[in-house]
């Protein structure tokens, strides 16, 4: 079912239905529906979730927020939107939003964005916000104890912390852990507020953004439960509301009498001042139960204080004397506040606290946080003869909270009977669902119809006199993803972020969860059951649902409904039908008003059409029926043996599981496996094509010649390589690079393949060399050849990954303090290895022989070899049928006397005449002007040459074509002119034609006194004049680095004598940055 928005028209049909599908299925959980409400929308009656209010505040009331959210977890999903729309904070700016990683000095941007020389100082007064779950606090703990200590001359901060950390080998996945939040709080002298319920969330983030006026702030709620509810809030501030309540209250509160207090008393001025502005009463400690309640129980949490407040408000409506407190601020901890809200009957109190442990237990070490702090409380602020017992009742982090678990702990306390042994049920349970409805939908989460829960939500949410919430949770770890949603809709206000026990409707959309939980657990007495079932008929349901299911219906007398979509012919041909179908049996069950009520308006909320709704009311019809329940179904056969499942999902995620994980590749294969791939085209999608999987598009040419420009007795082997393009088709630009794709040395890997004791011909998967996401197969031989980068260097991680292999200790700790780092030592040695030694992967391998990984895992921890991309020496206007490269070959000895060689150039120097190469096109920078008259000034260096060659060559022949074309300055250097004369008689021949107008040659070794291009450029300074500022024309720089500032340098005093010449000041670095801009100054370095 999907709500029709304003200004849509016409039915949906099931394609668009499909479409909008697909799109909510990627919706967050932590948003309202799944959909993101605009900033200004938030005020008045409005469905949120808590977690879109906090963002809310954070976002209106300050200058930056800092977000430490993981991936799925989406607590800052809305800041993330409201910053791209540009949305403005209460300060008239637009709030910054920085997405970080949650590791080790997580907090150090946050806190160095605040204190650096360039913060606008104008901005101290501004809050600055953190949004982050518990599982972040132990990584922000050092930056958050060194901002405690500066915080006298920092900007307010506050931290909004969803409670909610993954909690590996628990039974519950994702925990609700505020044990963090209380020690961090303790220890760095921080406040800390609790919120309780979306419905008051609001109030307590901007409560908390008050008190870090005064010191820093935590801000807690649940993050598992509470934070992720959509509910009905009627009272939400809008922007301007908060931000009048947030100026009106600390004006209240700055007088200079109000200023020389403690910070107890500052915060207990800031909730009176806040609570006059609202018209509510919130306190630092909240007590609710019997006026002369014997034992009181004390709490601090989100859920843990609305069940409590909730059953013990009902137990004390039957006399029974319990009252509970409520820990609204934990710190400061106002002794005397605390004291305040104590019965003067109460003669034992029972503190609730959170623990890492399990559940309490006698041999169980320490106490709570909390209970340390009541106990303090109560043993020196008690003016009376009688001082109260007080007991710590732990519950673990893991403690999943429900009614009957909540009445469980409060018999506990109050009774002492055994928390384990306790089981029974009580009015006060009933009494939590008065005038409530109660609905839970169980599903796999890749179930057609398991959005039906969202869209009825937003259905029944159109009521205005209504009330709604909703919640959903994912077990991916069951059957492949299983989704449970509870829906809830009251004529109240609903404060009930806890899974439902006793539901009026259930859903479930897959019979085979029948066998993994104890679905009817959560089901109320004559409840109602819809079953999704295709294909089963009556006679067929006893063999089809298991004994202990069929004995729970009939014992809780529950009406039973199979849902049977394969007996609807329309959604038999299109599935997508499905979820229409699934809505409407459920509003046939639940709210039959509905569907006889106005036809037209009801299918607008659908977006459908009154005759699209009444043809799916008619299916409904053909595809639900009621189940008679045989009395055999009551009876348990004896030699069924009963078991117990679980009661609820675990909560391990709060996304669908994604199921387009990737196989891990390089796993060995025998050549059978390729070969259907080759026989059987059509069944495995196979294609005859040029590396069709790749963004970059390859092309096969041919080495057409190789001509070495420098002596064969010279130490520099500078070479000309020219290929044949072929039939390849490969088109390119001027100043564009030839990118090559090497191989291996043939020789070396024959080696390496017979030492490690390879078959060469084993078939592999490996990932591609141009993209390692999409996976080739090769055989050993050829993966060695083009794909795994073997005599490369490797990087620490490399030594990290291969310790795990390690058999013999020593080598084990020797590559493991390699890869991480692990004393300065081992840094040296490292730096030594990769700079000086130049150590490649196979050395490694052959260094630590106890270090074997299998082949598949060495395509793994090996990188994948990359093209090498060199600029283009030709114009393909004079060389349409070929492409020139001109290359140094790169070679060394290391320290052991072994000679090295630079993979590609090596490659290509061995080349033979007709040897083919895989070769591909990458854009460049170097491009020339559009204007054929604007000059070219060109200064190149040794190989840098290369693009200016093509460069001249396209001149010469936009000049052949009639073209006017402008001046030409060429400056070249290099080490000899006998030796490094490079293209020198082809530079000579453009010159004498009139292409090349100066020809600056810089032979740095020639002469005593050292010459570079910088110099030849100085001394021809009246001909750059002309043709770089009053031509109009552009700057090259092509080769190494290190002659950039002295060429530039060059440039601006050109720049400056022009000016001075024409009686203007400029700053030349200004004009430089300028030409740059204009792409006149164009760098290609190396």
């Amino acid at each position: 079912m999907q709500l029709q928005q304003p200004g849509s028209a016409g039915p949906a049909s099931s394609q668009e239905l499909l479409s909008q599908q697909t799109q909510d299925s990627g919706k967050s959980s932590s948003l309202p529906f799944g959909q993101l409400p605009s900033l200004s929308s938030l005020n008045g009656p409005t469905y949120v979730t808590a977690q879109l209010l906090v963002q809310q505040v954070a976002y209106a009331l300050s200058d930056k927020i800092f977000t430490y959210s993981p991936e799925t977890f989406d607590l800052d999903v809305a800041l993330k939107q409201w910053r791209s729309q540009n949305e403005c904070n209460t300060f008239g700016d637009i709030a910054g939003v920085s997405a970080m990683q949650t590791r080790a000095g997580a907090g150090s941007i946050a806190l160095g964005y605040m204190f650096s020389q360039d913060f606008d100082l104008r901005k101290r007064h501004i809050p600055q916000s953190i949004i982050a779950s518990s599982s972040s606090l132990q990584h922000l703990r050092p930056q958050l104890d060194q901002l405690s200590l500066l915080y006298s001359v920092a900007n307010p901060v506050v931290a909004h912390v969803a409670a909610v950390d993954y909690a590996a080998g628990s039974s519950s996945s994702l925990v609700s852990d505020y044990v963090s939040s209380l020690a961090l709080a303790e220890d760095l002298g921080m406040g800390l507020i609790s919120s309780t319920s979306p419905h008051e969330i609001q109030h307590m983030a901007l409560f908390a953004t008050l008190l870090a006026t005064t010191m820093p702030a935590l801000h807690v709620y649940d993050g598992v439960h509470v934070g992720r509810e959509t509910t009905r809030v009627v009272d939400i501030l809008d922007r301007s509301g908060l931000s009048e309540n947030y100026n009106v209250v600390l004006k209240a509160t700055s007088g200079v009498e109000k200023k020389h207090v403690d910070n107890e008393g500052k915060v207990l001025r800031l909730l009176q001042a806040l609570n006059e502005e609202l018209g509510t009463d919130y306190k630092l400690f909240e007590y609710h139960g019997h006026p002369e309640a014997e034992t009181v129980v004390v709490v601090f949490g989100s859920v843990e204080a609305m069940l409590a407040t909730k059953i013990v408000t009902e137990l004390a409506k039957d006399g029974e004397r319990i009252g509970v407190i409520n820990v609204r601020v934990y710190r400061p901890f106002v002794e005397e506040a605390f004291v305040e809200m104590l019965p003067k009957t109460t003669q034992a109190i029972v503190v609730l606290g959170q623990s890492n442990h399990q559940h309490d237990s006698p041999d169980a070490l320490g106490h709570s946080r909390l209970y340390t702090d009541v106990l303090a409380a109560t043993s020196f602020s008690l003016n009376t003869n009688h001082t109260p017992l007080v007991k710590d009742i732990r519950y673990s982090v893991e403690e999943v909270w429900t009614p009957a678990k909540m009445l469980g702990y409060l018999r506990h306390a109050s009774t002492n009977v055994d928390l384990h042994e306790y089981v029974g049920s009580h009015p006060s349970l009933d009494a939590l669902n008065k005038s409530t409805k109660q609905y839970t939908f169980w599903d796999l989460d890749e179930s057609v119809a398991a959005l039906a829960s969202m869209s009825l939500g937003q259905l029944l949410s159109l009521d205005s006199a209504s009330n709604v919430s909703m919640r959903s949770g994912y077990d991916n770890l069951v059957q492949g993803g299983t989704t449970r949603t509870d829906l809830r809709s009251s004529s109240r206000a609903i404060e009930a972020s806890y899974p439902i026990d006793a539901a009026d409707v259930t859903y479930i959309g897959e019979e085979k969860l029948l066998a993994e939980f104890d679905v009817l657990n959560s089901t109320k007495d004559e409840s109602t059951l819809v079953l999704r079932l295709p294909g089963t008929k009556d006679e067929d349901l006893e063999k089809k649902l298991p004994v202990a299911f069929r004995k729970g219906v009939t014992s809780k007398k529950i009406q039973l409904f199979i849902l049977d979509p394969l007996l609807s012919d329309k959604v038999s041909e299109d599935r997508n039908l499905e979820l229409l179908l699934t809505q409407l049996a459920f509003l046939k069950i639940t709210r039959p008003e509905l569907l006889e009520a106005d036809r037209k308006k009801l299918a607008a909320s659908i977006g459908s059409s009154p005759e699209v709704l009444d043809a799916g009311a008619a299916e409904v019809e053909k595809t639900l029926r009621k189940i008679d329940l045989p009395e055999s179904w009551s009876t348990l056969e004896p030699e069924v043996e009963s078991f117990s499942l679980p009661r609820d999902i675990n909560i391990n995620s709060f996304s669908k599981f994604e199921k387009n994980e990737e196989e891990p590749p390089s796993y060995l294969k025998t050549w059978e496996t390729v070969a259907k791939g080759l026989v059987f085209k059509e069944a495995y999608g196979t294609k005859d094509a040029l590396r069709p999987d790749l963004a970059t598009k390859t092309a096969i040419v041919r080495v057409k010649e190789h001509r070495r420009l420098t002596p064969m007795t010279y130490d520099r082997n500078i070479f000309h390589i020219e290929f044949d393009l072929g039939d390849s088709g490969l088109k390119y630009d001027i100043g564009e690079a030839l990118g090559i794709h090497a191989e291996n040395d043939r020789h070396q890997v024959e080696e390496f393949i017979k030492w490690y004791g390879l078959n060469p011909d084993e078939v592999v998967e490996v990932p591609s060399r141009e993209d390692p996401s999409l996976l080739e197969n090769r055989t050993v031989y050829q993966a060695l050849m083009q794909n795994v980068d073997i005599f490369g260097r490797p990087p620490k991680r490399f030594y990290e990954a291969l310790s795990e292999f390690a058999e013999k200790d020593s080598e084990k700790q020797q590559l493991l303090a390699l890869g991480i780092g692990a004393n300065q030592e081992a840094v040296v040695e490292f730096k030594r290895r990769a700079e000086v030694d130049t150590i490649t992967y196979a050395d490694i391998l052959l260094e630590f022989p106890s270090a074997r990984p299998l082949f598949h895992d060495i395509v793994r921890l090996v990188a994948p070899m990359k093209r090498r991309e060199y600029s283009i020496a030709s114009s393909q206007k004079v060389q349409p049928d070929s492409v020139s490269l001109l290359i140094v070959t790169v070679g060394w000895v290391d320290p052991q006397g072994r000679d090295r060689f630079g993979q590609a150039t090596r490659y290509l120097n061995d080349l033979p005449i007709g040897a083919s190469v895989t070769v591909s096109i990458k854009p460049s920078v170097m491009k020339l002007p559009s204007r054929t008259e604007a000059p070219l000034i060109m200064a190149g260096l040794g190989t840098g040459l290369a693009p200016f060659r093509a460069f001249v060559q396209e001149r010469a022949w936009q000049k052949q074509q009639g073209m006017l074309v402008g001046d030409v300055l060429l400056y070249m250097g290099s080490r000899h002119q006998r030796e490094e004369y490079l293209y020198g008689e082809e530079w000579e021949a453009y010159q004498d034609a009139g292409i090349i107008t100066l020809l600056g040659r810089a032979f740095s070794r020639d002469q005593p006194q050292k010459v570079y291009i910088q110099d030849r450029m100085r001394q021809t300074m009246d001909d750059v004049r002309k043709a770089y500022l009053h031509e109009h024309g552009s700057f090259y720089l092509c080769g190494p680095t290190w002659p950039v500032p002295d060429v530039t340098n060059v440039l601006e005093e050109a720049i400056a004598i022009d000016a001075k010449a024409s009686g203007k000041r400029v700053d030349s670095r200004k004009e430089i940055e300028k030409l740059k801009d204009d792409l006149r100054y164009v760098l290609e370095v190396y």
